[in-house]
């Protein structure tokens, strides 16, 4: 790990632990050279996941795309931090079903659940897009059941 202070490629770990509920690890840095003290924090990656599209097409899982959706519907209504909470919150989820493809449908269905517990507005937001919504109508049958 390079220094961020001196670009120095010998640092020592001075301390770690857990956040996240035990998904993350939280690393303290210290530079061999300038002394410099800085934080790296280490998380599962999602490898080898084909996400089905509703065509049938498929391709590679892309965190990004999921944090840009999350953006999109929650629009200032959380924090950065909560937002980065709830992607891993999904990808947690996401894991544990230990399969090597999944639908969208299944992963629309995962953030659905989480953002209605989360935020009822940012769920309206997200499903009026996932569910194809084509009134109103069907948007005020959506928040009914809320």
């Amino acid at each position: 790990m390079k220094c961020p202070h001196c670009n120095h490629d010998d640092t020592k770990v001075v301390d770690s632990r857990e956040t996240d509920g035990g998904r993350t690890i939280r690393r303290r840095r210290e530079c061999e050279k300038c002394k410099g003290r800085f934080s790296t924090y280490e998380q599962v990656e999602i490898l080898n996941l084909l996400v089905v599209k509703r065509n049938g097409d498929k391709e590679e899982y892309k965190k990004e795309k999921l944090e840009e959706s999350l953006k999109r519907a929650t629009n200032k209504r959380l924090t950065e931090v909560e937002v980065e909470q709830l992607v891993s919150d999904i990808e947690s989820q996401i894991n544990v079903c230990g399969k090597t493809e999944i639908a969208t449908k299944e992963i629309g269905n995962i953030v659905l659940a989480k953002l209605k517990e989360r935020d009822e507005v940012s769920y309206l937001r997200f499903a009026s897009v996932f569910k194809s919504f084509g009134s109103g109508k069907r948007f005020i049958k959506e928040l009914e059941q809320l």
